[in-house]
Formats: structure tokens, C-alpha cells, sequence
């Protein structure tokens, strides 16, 4: 064991999401344990929908970390959660520094030292890029455990369930990770993930013959009325019973803006002449992060429209796509109930 008079740090940080726990993680972790007194561990992409990207949430993933570390050293780790920001890295950052100063405010133990806090990541992959991001701090860069990547990983548990579990993940996972990959694998969760894996592995399969990967553009229709926005539910995959904005492919020798019209129409039966819809956009953004849809890379053109306040809502009522269309007020949204990157999208152009 470290002695503690050998730590240069009081609180080192990881940032990573965690999708599922390995070896490569637990490396970084017990690093960062004989360089610093405390570590604290946020998990990206918090308070999302199970997906194939995203298919554990921050609590089994903080059941992940706490297993796999000594048990005595789990009182020097605090954990978490780190919600995505995605279309605003100044917002996610200063997220990150808030919420590292208030965790830090609570557990420093010399509170007339100003306590000394560093980044700890992999110096070879996406992590490098968070150790740039707060220069306020230190770094420790820490080599790439074996080359092990979550994706892979991640790719053959659904694909393989329980077969891959008693195989080749020994080499890869920690123990307890085994353990409880295992038993999720028994889980109407894993059922619910490994279908939507089979559709977009489908979905793909169906592009092969492309000469070159494709890029597909769709619209979405951000439609707000005094303090509620205009929202469907899902009937199918993928995000089958998700909360999305309506909005859907764009036909070809169709404009962008009579796209999002159309599918508007389409999806909520929006009781509201198209004069009336055109006159009140009061903006649109292009929203093209490369990993919004599991389906391929996918760049939607959001239209921001804003009606007059009235006490009466427009009636709504699903259709096309749509299971069902409803009016949720701005404050109910739940980003773990939304498709995608619509919570993101919503974010952006109302400014909540």
C-alpha cells in the first residue's frame, strides 16, 4: 500500500462514461489512488435512456467501481454523476467545475489548505482531451491498460450474453464486473438493448453496398407554446417509447423547412395553418454530433418555432410514426425518458 506522504495530490479526477467498467478503468482508478489522498470519479452521460452506447445507468456503474476496488479504499472515492451537455462545451465544463468544487468543499480534510487537484486519464485516447480542458489543475497521464476499449466490449455482451461473459471477458473485466454482467444479461433491460442493437446492426446491413458510408439528413420540429413544448412518443424502433421532438427524413426535391412542416403535420396532426407555423420560426440550428444516432452519422436540421401564449393548446394527437403526440411543459422534461439528442436539442434552442 501507498503511503500517503507520497501523494501529490488531494483529489485526483476521472471522467469517463464507463460503458461497461473494465480493466483498462481500474487501472487508471488504482493510479490515481496511489497518487492522491481522494479520487473522484464522474460517469459521463448521465441521466440518459438505456441504449446500445449508453445501456447502464450511473448507479450500476458506481456498483461496477466500488466492486472492483479494494474495500478500504473505497471511503477515498466519490462518485458522481455527470450529465452530457452536448452542443455547449462551456456549460459542460463549467458543470464539471461545480460539481468538483462542491464535492471538494465537502470532503477536504485540511480546510485552511487549498487542496491540490489534478485530471487523471488515459494519454492516448478521448481522455487526453478532458486533461486540456481545465488547466487550472494537474494532469496525470496514465498508459492505455492493454489497449482495452469499452466498445468492443460492449459490442460482444449483447451480441454474445452470457457466452461471452464465461469466455473471453475474464481477460478484460474485473471480477465483480463479470459477476454482474451476468446476471444483466438475464434482464428484460439486456432484452430491450440487445433488440435495438439488432435493429441498427439490420438498419447498417442494409447501406453495405454503398460505395461510401452514408450521411442522412433529417429535420426536427422544436414547437413551443406558452411554457409547454409539442412532443410524441415513439412507436418503433429505434427508442421505442421515448419522448422525441416530431421530425423525420427529408424527401428528395423537398426544402429543409417544408420537411419539418410536413413531418410536423404527419406526427402530431398540429391544428395550426402552415402561414401561421412559418411566420413564427424564430430560428434554426444544424445539430450534427457525430454520435446523436446509433442508426449512422445523422445531421438534423431543428427548426425552433414559437407561438403566441394562449391558455388553449393546439390539440395533438399521434400519427405516422408517432404512437402518441402531447404538450410537455419545459420543466417536466426528463432527459432519461428522451430520444437521443432531442433533450440536447430542446436545450439549445429555448435556452433553458
Amino acid at each position: 500500500m501507498t503511503n500517503s506522504n507520497n501523494r501529490l495530490f488531494d483529489f485526483l479526477v476521472f471522467i469517463g462514461r464507463f460503458q461497461p467498467f473494465h480493466r483498462g478503468h481500474l487501472a487508471v482508478v488504482e493510479a490515481g489512488l496511489a497518487r492522491a489522498e481522494q479520487m473522484i470519479i464522474l460517469c459521463g452521460s448521465a441521466h440518459q435512456p438505456r441504449s446500445v452506447r449508453n445501456p447502464w445507468t450511473v448507479a450500476e456503474r458506481e456498483a461496477m467501481i466500488r466492486g472492483a476496488v479494494r474495500e478500504e479504499d473505497n471511503p477515498r472515492i466519490h462518485i458522481a454523476p455527470l450529465m452530457d451537455i452536448v452542443y455547449n462545451d462551456e456549460s459542460w465544463v463549467k458543470n464539471v467545475q461545480a460539481t468538483i468544487n462542491g464535492m471538494v468543499t465537502a470532503h477536504h480534510r485540511v480546510p485552511h489548505r487549498r487542496p491540490k487537484l489534478g485530471l487523471i486519464g488515459h494519454s492516448k485516447d478521448h481522455s487526453a482531451y478532458y486533461l486540456n480542458l481545465f488547466p487550472q489543475w494537474g494532469a496525470v497521464e496514465v498508459e492505455n491498460f492493454k489497449g482495452i476499449s469499452a466498445t468492443p466490449i460492449r459490442e460482444s455482451i449483447f451480441a454474445q450474453g452470457s457466452n461471452y461473459i464465461a469466455g473471453d471477458a475474464v481477460n478484460v473485466l474485473p471480477a465483480n464486473v463479470q459477476r454482474e454482467m451476468a446476471a444483466f444479461c438475464e434482464t428484460p433491460a439486456f432484452a430491450a438493448v440487445k433488440g435495438e442493437q439488432e435493429f441498427v446492426a439490420k438498419y447498417r446491413r442494409a447501406w453495405e453496398a454503398a460505395p461510401y458510408e452514408p450521411t442522412f439528413v433529417t429535420v426536427d420540429a422544436v414547437v413551443v407554446q406558452s411554457g409547454h413544448v409539442l412532443m410524441v412518443e415513439r412507436k418503433a424502433r429505434p427508442g421505442k417509447g421515448l419522448l422525441a421532438l416530431p421530425g423525420g427524413f427529408v424527401d428528395q426535391g423537398e426544402k429543409l423547412v417544408d420537411a419539418c412542416l410536413r413531418e410536423l403535420r404527419e406526427e402530431t396532426r398540429l391544428k395550426v395553418p402552415a402561414p401561421v407555423l412559418k411566420g413564427s420560426i424564430k430560428g434554426r440550428q444544424v445539430f450534427d454530433d457525430p454520435h446523436r444516432s446509433a442508426r449512422g452519422r445523422t445531421i438534423t436540421h431543428a427548426f425552433y418555432i414559437e407561438l403566441q401564449p394562449n391558455k388553449e393548446l393546439p390539440k395533438v394527437k399521434g400519427g405516422d410514426d408517432a404512437k402518441d403526440a402531447m404538450w410537455v411543459p419545459l420543466a417536466d422534461l426528463d432527459p432519461s425518458q428522451i430520444f437521443e439528442d432531442h433533450y440536447f436539442i430542446i436545450q439549445e434552442l429555448t435556452g433553458m
